[in-house]
């Protein structure tokens, strides 16, 4: 059973902008070299689960260290200050990838034009008038971003959440888990607090939430999604950097600013009116003036006969937002295959184009330009491209798509899978590239999702053909299958893996690479010194590039196609019911 509910929007699209469509010269031009490549590898694949014969590519691509640092220097460039979804910088974005492949030969993958439009809803909420005070059992003023970062639920004027704080646990519901956290009780017109991830695995219970791996119970996406459900008015996670997987300036960076949202489907729950972060001090103290501690409510809620705890807090929670509708695009491109009998069938490549825009200001920068997340996995799926263009086709489609808004929540992809350019059931599979490798050789190749369906398995064959391994996600418990596009097309019923750089790189020790891996996320992820750097190692980009080329050639060559794990929580979609408008 798919724990995630997709709530891309399925509303009209109003006036768009009018955009080339490939017919005419694009406003931006890319330089590349075009040379001859063959990935004629067989792959894996369909409604049953086969081996993956391996051939290897008889000529190597042409993509080199050149072509994607000038990608990359580009897109991380100051000048389209962090790439944000609906302003300039990431309308420049979206047209320079777009110039990109039609320079590269790739056709435009979207009803004759580059640019699929995908309608979001821009979200700032104005801090002078924000009220986040609490009385009743404590008494306290919640100080923003020290104490909570908040944000609207929804694109209204006004945003509030008053009511009881009552805690939740791990605010999950999970049937087949057998795990209930709210036992029937009525939270509606509560403002909830819960505790990030999800409750442990026991010695006695190994296999609950999938074991050491997060589930996408543990997601904050889902915790909202479940207090909506619910009726409730609000909603605050509590961070720690262990649980969450990365600090608090991080949910500072990422949330304290403008937010996008998809057009609210009309069909889901009335929306949550404020969502949030509290620090794991903060709630302490809070909880702690209530005689409540938050130790001892941890402890209880990893257990199945927990049930809500009422707090006598009574939160206010209210500021007003300036709100906006924009277009922003997802990037599309096309290589078709050769076959009649299924080139309309597509493997997909994604890596998407947004970040962080202009936010607060660290040390004086405010531009979150976001170079190795994505400017780097964008340049590894424009060489990619071109490379493909240039090859030999696969039996089946090759579809190059650039999402946007994927910062926002995933809100680029989730648009495409619920208006796709085919029936869903005619994506075969998605390889999506979320950071490329910006450190050089490394004898291992990085893949998240591996266990869940023969995408896995079928990888470290073709891995293991060409001098490499795959290794497995270092941090499971991080929920990094739930937090990058490929999740998009997993919800949909598409198998999907994300690829990366490992950790095992030639010439350093033997940690280097988690090292340079912790480093990152404790002082450069979502952080205005996620910077383009003259010089750095690209030789791992290249080996990566041409690694999922030639695998996802060999899965679009194949006779039959990816399948999930039997008895997982994704499944294909059955129906090829028409692609959407």
């Amino acid at each position: 059973m798919t724990t995630g509910r997709l709530v891309a929007a399925h509303a009209n699209i109003g006036r768009m902008p009018t955009r080339w469509n490939g017919s005419r010269s694009p406003v931006l031009l890319v330089g590349v070299s075009v040379a001859a490549c063959l990935a004629t590898c067989r792959a894996p694949a369909a409604a049953a689960q086969s081996p993956v014969p391996i051939a290897p590519p008889q000529r190597s691509a042409a993509i080199t260290t050149g072509e994607i640092d000038a990608h990359l220097r580009f897109l991380a460039s100051d000048l389209l200050e962090g790439r944000a979804p609906g302003r300039r910088g990431g309308r420049l974005a979206a047209e320079y990838i777009a110039s990109a492949l039609e320079s590269a030969g790739v056709e435009p993958g979207w009803r004759g034009s580059y640019f699929q439009p995908v309608p979001i809803d821009v979200v700032t909420a104005n801090h002078a008038t924000m009220r986040a005070s609490v009385e009743g059992r404590a008494s306290a003023t919640l100080r923003d971003p020290a104490d909570i970062v908040v944000w609207a639920g929804s694109a209204t004027a006004t945003s509030a959440a008053h009511g009881e704080l009552v805690f939740v646990g791990y605010g999950v519901t999970a049937p087949e888990y057998r795990w209930d956290d709210y036992k029937g009780v009525d939270v509606r017109g509560k403002v909830l607090l819960m505790l990030v991830n999800e409750p442990p695995a026991t010695p006695t219970d190994p296999d609950l939430f999938d074991g050491p791996a997060m589930t996408y119970y543990g997601r904050w996406t889902y915790k909202f999604e479940e207090a909506e459900r619910r009726g409730a008015v609000g909603a605050l996670i509590i961070h720690t950097t262990a649980d969450a997987g990365y600090p608090w300036h991080t949910v500072v960076s990422s949330w304290d600013a403008e937010q996008r949202l998809l057009p609210r489907d009309t069909a889901l729950p009335p929306p949550l009116g404020i969502r949030g972060w509290i620090t794991d001090s903060a709630a302490t103290s809070l909880l702690a003036a209530a005689g409540l501690d938050l130790s001892t409510l941890r402890a209880r809620a990893s257990l199945r006969a927990f049930r809500p705890l009422p707090t006598g807090i009574l939160v206010d929670l209210s500021f007003t937002n300036r709100v906006e509708r924009v277009v922003a695009d997802n990037v599309v491109g096309l290589v078709r295959g050769r076959d009649p009998a299924v080139r309309h069938e597509m493997v997909v490549f994604s890596a998407h184009w947004d970040h962080l825009g202009i936010g607060p200001p660290v040390d004086g920068d405010s531009i979150y330009n976001g170079a190795e997340d994505n400017a780097s996995g964008v340049a590894d799926v424009l060489a990619i491209a071109r490379a493909a263009a240039a090859s030999p086709h696969a039996r089946r489609s090759l579809l190059f798509l650039f999402p946007t808004a994927e910062e926002s929540g995933l809100l680029g992809s989730s648009y495409f899978v619920a208006h796709p350019p085919v029936p869903a059931a005619d994506l075969v599979a998605d390889l999506n590239v979320d950071g490329g490798d910006l450190l050089g050789l490394t004898r291992d190749l990085g893949a998240v999702g591996e266990r869940k369906s023969s995408l896995g398995p079928a990888l470290a064959r073709y891995a293991r053909a060409h001098g490499m391994r795959v290794s497995a996600d270092d941090h499971p418990e991080q929920g990094h299958f739930y937090r990058s596009d490929h999740f998009s097309f997993a919800r949909a019923g598409v198998p999907a893996l994300s690829l990366g750089a490992g950790t095992d790189f030639v010439g350093r020790p033997d940690d280097w690479g988690k090292t340079q891996q912790a480093a990152y996320a404790a002082h450069r992820y979502h952080q205005p010194s996620d910077e383009y750097r003259p010089g750095v190692d690209l030789r791992g980009a290249v080996r990566l590039s041409q690694l999922v080329l030639g695998f996802g050639w060999a899965i679009a060559d194949a006779r039959a196609v990816p399948t999930w794990n039997a008895g997982g929580e994704f499944h294909r979609p059955t129906s090829r019911t028409a692609a959407q408008p």
